[in-house]
């Protein structure tokens, strides 16, 4: 008696389970979700954030309000995010830095991979490999074999030391053998200007803040860093063409802190999924020269594992670290 017992507790209790996950989904959201972005208004990050935030919020019947919280390079954001309660309700905007920062940084207060869950990726955005006129290679081989013949004589602009722009450069270097002179910037706008000058020869610029100046002939496009060409400079080659294995680009997706459950990871992840389908929304991916992701949680963390090795060579070759 006792025995049977037991047994129509354990199955009382595993029909509770069961229960459990999809009344989750069903309730959720009932309130305000809050996304969290690393970086102030109106950069690329944010855009993305913005554009499908506004989606979710049509669908989902909740507002899902947009959080700037700048500093130490996304590290506040993200701390903001792993220390909020994991219900689906405080989630992240992941992007490149998160990759990056697990090795540029000498001490973090967390431990991105571990800390977080993925939900779904959303885009990729090329970098472009662009130089002033003034040099003379118009291929990236042209590129190659002219830095080799003049060692000093080439000074790559970034948007700042372990920026993606920065470490798409270190990576091109790692793979190829080629020395250029690293000139940080305080962001991508003061690089571009001295770009744009002369006063420094090469930079791995973001794809949307350099194409007008690319279409102006004002710089000379060699190569675009993602595995496929783009589809706003169908004519420039990938890096990859003469580098194989050469990858380099932003990408943007979304995270929860460790612990969120399953059924509310899978119902923003659906809706991720359709919004990436709304042709508006692909449209205006297109228009900021980014590639839709998508897909399952479990491939958009498979693309941050596989960047987070990936940057951890090149940061390790690169020599550059943060306190």
């Amino acid at each position: 008696m006792k025995l049977s017992r037991r047994v129509a507790m354990c199955a009382v209790a595993f029909a509770a389970v069961s229960i459990a996950q999809p009344a989750v989904a069903q309730e959720y959201p009932n309130r305000i979700i809050k996304w969290v972005v690393g970086y102030p208004a109106g950069g690329a990050t944010d855009i993305f954030a913005r554009l499908i935030g506004q989606y979710l919020s049509e669908k989902l019947g909740q507002q899902v309000i947009i959080e700037n919280r700048p500093g130490a390079g996304n590290n506040i954001g993200t701390e903001a995010v792993i220390n909020s309660a994991p219900d689906g309700y405080t989630v992240l905007l992941t992007n490149p830095a998160n990759s990056v920062n697990a090795t540029l940084y000498r001490k973090l207060n967390f431990n991105f991979m571990n800390d977080t869950v993925p939900i779904a990726g959303i885009a990729r955005v090329p970098n472009v490999m662009e130089v002033h006129p003034s040099v003379p290679a118009k291929t990236v081989k042209e590129f190659i074999d002219y830095a080799k013949a003049n060692p000093g004589k080439i000074n790559m602009a970034s948007s700042g030391n372990g920026t993606s722009i920065h470490l798409s450069g270190e990576l091109f270097k790692f793979m190829t053998g080629v020395q250029m002179q690293h000139v940080p910037y305080r962001g991508s706008s003061p690089a571009l200007t001295d770009l744009l000058a002369g006063q420094v020869q090469v930079m791995f610029d973001n794809l949307p803040a350099s194409i007008a100046h690319i279409k102006a002939n004002s710089l000379r496009p060699l190569a675009v860093t993602t595995a496929q060409r783009s589809k706003n400079l169908p004519d420039v080659p990938t890096v990859a063409e003469t580098v194989p294995g050469y990858e380099a680009s932003a990408f943007f997706g979304m995270s929860a802190p460790k612990g969120t459950p399953p059924a509310v990871i899978k119902k923003l992840n659906d809706t991720i999924n359709a919004a990436l389908k709304d042709p508006n929304i692909l449209a205006r991916i297109e228009e900021l020269g980014g590639i839709p992701m998508g897909g399952t949680p479990e491939e958009f963390g498979a693309v941050v594992k596989s960047e987070t090795e990936k940057w951890a060579k090149v940061v390790e070759f690169s020599g550059v670290k943060v306190d």
